[in-house]
């Protein structure tokens, strides 16, 4: 006698996995390295100024310090296929930033803040690769866009508070009185800055990395063959891209008061971090191409947009909705890199992206300025959408969906 087969009620749902702890360890560890820099960063050209320094070695510092950090960033992912432990490595090169930061407080000659700024480069070339392999080896691949995601918006938000920390001090210690900060006042800022610096270390000394029984492959002499065809692209979108900075001064050259600067800043990061977990989620969700593809896109049509907006409201807008491919793109970018990397020689992937990207956004600030000196804001803008545009239709051509 056979029996019926009895129905079944459906199964629950699988709950949402969750991120390894040592990757909200390293969140935690940006978030308080960023409030620590960005309370600082946004104040060092009129402290600049206030030494006498020129514009063009205002340039020459940013430009000098991001031109080591890209070379050490590519020289360190190689080191980092060869180690077994990646987080010395880490340790070393967040200390040396803790270290090297503040003392631009002591700085009494322009080309002081040079060394500071280069110093302060000199830990982030030496972190950065490694940090970014060692997120890919402890997170499952399924979850690598929403991890690297969730890095980004703790770094938002530690920009958003560190923008919100270096105003709050500047205000209590009575620059808003003034009008103006003066330079013993923005010493103060920049020494108060270094206790979230801290702070960031003893977090990151409490955070484990995964156990691993035998050492990091050496990684190959050639890149694989389906990152070489993607690098173009990434490239092109870095020529694209153009430091935020611009939209701070397209609000200056609208008349904007003083005080919209640092709001305008503040809202950028602060939906740059709501966005940036959610976007890394629906790249894991519906493919880390099609994801960075979108961002693109969607960056070419606002920051296209943001040359032609003729009122602040309308430039806040534009500057809100600008902010959410950052979140689209960040975490599927370097999912993709390290999905690309296949098993081994993640290192000496990053290390190359993040050298042929730093490259590529010197040019592209350079150029854009150019741009906008001879031909107009709407000219720079429309073109480096163009070319973000042209960035996102090479990358569907090349990286064939995964």
């Amino acid at each position: 006698m056979t029996t019926s087969p009895r129905s079944e009620a459906p199964a629950p749902p699988p709950p949402r996995a969750k991120l390894p702890r040592t990757v909200v360890g390293l969140g935690l560890v940006s978030l308080l390295t960023d409030i620590s820099s960005e309370a600082i960063f946004p104040l060092l050209p009129a402290f600049l100024a206030s030494l006498g320094a020129s514009n063009a070695f205002i340039g020459l510092i940013e430009g000098s310090a991001e031109l080591v950090a890209n070379l050490l960033k590519y020289l360190t992912g190689l080191a980092a296929d060869r180690r077994r432990r990646l987080k010395p490595l880490i340790l070393a090169g967040y200390g040396i930033s803790t270290l090297a930061r503040p003392l631009v407080a002591f700085a009494q000659a322009p080309w002081h803040v040079l060394a500071v700024r280069v110093g302060d480069r000199v830990g982030k070339g030496v972190r950065t690769s490694p940090r970014d392999a060692l997120i890919a080896a402890a997170t499952d691949p399924s979850l690598r866009a929403r991890a690297y995601g969730f890095h980004r918006a703790m770094d938002h938000a530690g920009a958003a508070a560190g923008t919100l920390l270096g105003a709050g001090l500047l205000w209590y210690l009575g620059a808003g009185e003034e009008g103006a900060a003066s330079a013993d006042q923005m010493r103060i800022v920049f020494l108060v800055a270094a206790v979230p610096g801290v702070l960031a270390m003893v977090a990151l000394a409490l955070t484990r990395e995964p156990v691993r029984t035998v050492p990091a492959p050496v990684a190959p002499r050639a890149l694989p063959p389906a990152l070489k065809r993607a690098l173009p692209p990434f490239v092109l979108f870095a020529f694209a891209n153009a430091t935020d900075a611009f939209i701070l001064v397209k609000a200056a050259r609208l008349g904007a008061p003083a005080i919209a600067a640092p709001l305008l800043w503040l809202a950028l990061h602060l939906v740059k971090a709501a966005t940036a977990t959610a976007g890394g989620r629906l790249a894991d969700r519906h493919g880390k191409r099609d994801a960075l593809a979108l961002g693109w896109a969607v960056y070419a049509v606002t920051w296209a947009a943001v040359g032609f907006a003729d009122t602040l409201p309308l430039l806040f807008v534009l500057a809100a909705v600008y902010g959410t491919s950052h979140g689209l793109v960040e975490g599927a970018e370097k999912a993709l890199i390290a999905e690309l990397a296949g098993g081994g020689g993640r290192g000496r992937a990053f290390g190359t992206y993040h050298l042929l990207i730093g490259f590529g956004a010197l040019a592209a600030s350079t150029l854009f300025g150019a741009v906008w000196d001879r031909f107009g804001s709407v000219a720079a803008f429309a073109g480096s959408g163009a070319c973000a545009l042209l960035a996102a239709t090479a990358l569907i051509a090349t990286v064939p969906r995964r």
